[in-house]
């Protein structure tokens, strides 16, 4: 009997271990993981969107990770290794290309496209659709625009005064300065846009780059320059800024207006108080002291930031369910609540908040004067920022010659197949 119970004893102890073990391999299979990346700004809302949409789906055991990623550079990352890139991805619309053609974008089609496209402003969506082997697509969801304007302080400076570069400059005394992030081709190409100078990229049927060809070189170029670097020589001018610095001098009163985009609108509210505001970007005087002297609009690019999910996602439909909640009306307005992204769902964008707030006016009227980004070159930027660092080491050394340096610049951003 001691034998037989010692049997049994060990059968029923096996099947018990074989019970949860099964029982922990389904829960295993069962977990639906998802990575999502987006900007280290953006990650305590964006934890808080995967905790509301677990919750609203209690039938399924999700696992949502989300990791940082810089939306201007997520395509570099996710082409490293597409296939174990996150499901999700917060990204710019200039990337649209180069992620297709590294099949890393997975295209919006059937009902969900009919909401994603009923609910949001038809520009968003056009910068969303791109022609791959003859065929249109939509490849990713929108929901802000990713523009540029300005921010001053108007305790200092007037409705007036922040139209033009000169009524700015002529308030900036006695240590308080205009910035404006020089070495970055992002901005810096609003000089150029703004004389209607520009570029064309031709592609393969891959979306693959053929040719690049750009006319910032010309004789308005060279004057368009010419312009840019006069400012950079201005101690009035504080050229060699980025986000940190911009938003320290709000905060020490050494900056009193600034070029910059919607990220930092918490940071600066928040330094100037009741003397914070927003406006377009400003006209800049070409061809000054001459009889051709006028002033030019600084024309921005108007980008929109995008959710996409990867083509090879293990779990396309509850990446792509995650990407649409995420980009919703509600979470949209949210999303405006918490860090000032203007919506681009049209009920969102007609919201009271947002259509009463300062920096959606400033954007709203900067997309008047604003160029699609679109098509942009994968070879802008690094020589922009080359251009734009010379100017401000030319300042210090005395020494910036307009022709050459902007000769290597286009040479830098053309291209030509052989």
């Amino acid at each position: 009997m001691r034998k037989n119970q010692k049997v049994i004893c060990g059968v029923l102890a096996l099947l018990t271990t074989l019970g949860v073990a099964a029982g922990c391999k389904n829960t295993m299979e069962d977990t639906i993981k998802l990575t999502v990346w987006v900007s280290e700004a953006d990650k305590a809302f964006a934890t808080s969107v995967a905790d509301e949409f677990k919750a609203k789906h209690p039938e399924k055991n999700y696992q949502i990770v989300i990791d940082v990623q810089g939306e201007n550079d997520v395509a570099t990352r996710i082409l490293k290794d597409v296939e174990n890139a996150a499901d999700v991805f917060s990204y710019s619309n200039d990337q649209l290309s180069k992620l297709i053609n590294g099949d890393a974008l997975t295209r919006i089609a059937g009902e969900r496209l009919a909401r994603v496209q009923q609910a949001n402003s038809d520009e968003s969506m056009d910068a969303a659709t791109i022609r791959v082997k003859g065929e249109t697509g939509v490849y990713g969801m929108p929901y802000t625009d990713n523009t540029f304007f300005l921010y001053y302080n108007k305790g200092v400076l007037t409705e007036t005064d922040v139209q033009s570069f000169d009524g700015i400059l002529s308030k900036c005394a006695e240590g308080k300065r205009f910035a404006f992030p020089m070495a970055d081709g992002w901005y810096t190409t609003s000089f150029y846009f703004g004389k209607d100078l520009g570029y064309e990229v031709t592609y393969d049927d891959h979306l693959a780059e053929t040719t690049i060809e750009c006319d910032f070189d010309g004789e308005v170029g060279k004057a368009v320059t010419e312009a840019m670097w006069n400012y950079v020589r201005d101690d009035r001018f504080k050229a060699d800024v980025n986000d940190s610095k911009i938003t320290a001098g709000f905060n020490d009163g050494s900056i009193v207006a600034a070029v910059s985009g919607i990220w930092n609108k918490t940071t600066i509210e928040g330094y100037l108080g009741e003397n914070f505001a927003a406006a377009k970007l400003p006209t800049y005087t070409l061809n000054k002291g001459t009889a051709e002297e006028e002033q030019v609009q600084l024309k921005a690019f108007a980008g929109y930031k995008m959710m996409g999910v990867n083509n090879y996602s293990k779990h396309k439909t509850d990446a792509l369910d995650f990407a649409e909640f995420y980009t919703n009306k509600e979470n949209q307005i949210k999303h405006f609540e918490a860090r000032g992204f203007v919506p681009t769902d049209k009920d969102g964008r007609a919201d009271e908040r947002v259509q009463s707030d300062i920096c959606a006016k400033a954007i709203t009227q900067q997309l008047e004067y604003s160029k699609t980004q679109k098509g942009v070159p994968s070879t802008l930027w690094i020589p922009m920022e080359g251009l734009g660092t010379a100017m401000i080491t030319g300042k210090q050394s005395g020494k910036f010659d307009v022709a050459a340096q902007l000769k290597a610049c286009v040479e830098g951003i053309e291209k030509t197949t052989k």
